[in-house]
């Protein structure tokens, strides 16, 4: 993010006064959300809302196979799923308003495994993980559907991965921005043992914030479950996003100083004081 800084000369009677105005670019965040396997776009348009209000360029979209396409879900491999998400984030990216450098991806299950092979593909700055799948790297073209059918499955989501065995798990090790997962307390489609194997993962992280659900299984059935996640991830969105821009302010005026003359007191103290 970045913040424009002007010095100014403010007339006042037959005088000036100085003035420095700070002002942000006129790009602003997207944040692309992803739904999990049977969900649709419209799970999200409330937290879309929400992240729209912080500031935000917000996409909800639906995967191929889902709402008017799911006839097809008998059909659909994960590798058109990621071709999917891929279209979505370089279409956001390319929007005039929308800051490249500035992309948050949230998602869920499904959605979320595919959101962190995403981010070894495209820039991602801020990612939210909710209840993330975890599928062996075996049959990536196959449908998808045919995924959960494997009797093994379960099994495989229990056990102990290192980063280097899954490819989701290998782009988090690789991921270096903030990250948050958040995990339903009675989750029997994704056991802790995946909460785990993820939370290793993102080793690398610039900052990783991890929350459980209470007494939330994975569907989100309880509607306070559901008001519960969207707290956490209203409240991890606007510390990331307000943070950001905070820090580009900070660097705005440390560059500026010594041509400006800014005092150092006003870059230490620029929240505001006595």
């Amino acid at each position: 993010m970045n913040i424009h800084l002007n010095e100014l000369a403010i007339p006042v009677q037959q005088e000036t006064m100085c003035g420095t105005l700070l002002s942000p670019t006129t790009t602003l965040p997207g944040v692309l959300f992803v739904h999990g396997w049977g969900g649709s776009r419209n799970q999200d348009l409330q937290r879309a809302k929400e992240a729209s209000g912080l500031g935000c360029v917000s996409l909800t979209i639906d995967l191929r196979g889902h709402d008017l396409t799911s006839e097809r879900s008998h059909s659909v491999s994960r590798a058109q799923n990621l071709d999917d998400l891929i279209a979505a984030y370089d279409w956001l990216t390319k929007l005039p308003h929308v800051e490249p450098g500035a992309i948050a991806v949230v998602g869920i299950s499904y959605g979320a495994y595919l959101a962190a092979i995403l981010s070894e593909l495209r820039p991602v700055e801020w990612m939210a993980l909710r209840a993330p799948a975890l599928y062996p790297d075996e049959g990536w073209e196959l449908p998808k559907r045919r995924l959960n059918a494997d009797p093994n499955l379960t099994a495989y989501r229990r056990q102990h991965l290192a980063p280097e065995q899954n490819r989701a798990l290998s782009a988090c090790l690789k991921f270096r921005g903030d990250a948050l997962i958040v995990e339903s307390e009675h989750d029997s489609i994704v056991p802790h043992p995946v909460i785990e194997n993820y939370v290793t993962a993102f080793a690398n992280a610039r900052s990783l914030t991890s929350r459980v659900i209470a007494r939330a299984d994975h569907a989100l059935s309880d509607v306070q479950a559901q008001k519960s996640y969207s707290t956490v991830l209203i409240k991890w969105l606007t510390e990331m996003i307000v943070g950001a821009r905070e820090h580009a302010t900070e660097a705005t005026l440390a560059r500026h100083a010594a041509d400006v003359a800014v005092p150092p007191s006003l870059i230490a103290n620029f929240h505001g004081g006595a």
